[in-house]
């Protein structure tokens, strides 16, 4: 689980330095591109104190396997973006991958 945190930690610092560098591959505005960062935090403070009924719910190694195979399939999804609104997609799905 520490891994996961450090994953998501390392992911809000990698995209807060290369905004610029994804607005212009999407060719998005300045006021566009901060939408992919939000995304990504609204969407952790959701999950984040969710991942205690889930780790209940499902058991902790299920809940780590799932959020380890989601993170990688929404990283890749990330990457193959077409557009502003499904880089946003992607990203909220990423943190709730990553959130546990």
């Amino acid at each position: 689980m520490v891994l996961g945190v450090f994953m998501a930690i390392l992911d809000i610092q990698i995209v807060a330095s290369s905004l610029e560098q994804i607005q212009a591959g999407l060719s998005a505005t300045r006021d566009e591109i901060t939408w992919v960062q939000t995304a990504y935090l609204v969407a952790e403070v959701v999950v984040i104190p969710l991942s205690g009924w889930l780790a209940r719910a499902f058991s902790t190694r299920i809940l780590f396997v799932l959020a380890c195979g989601g993170f990688t399939l929404m990283s890749l999804l990330c990457v193959l973006a077409w557009n502003l609104p499904s880089m946003v997609a992607f990203r909220a799905s990423r943190a709730c991958s990553a959130a546990r």
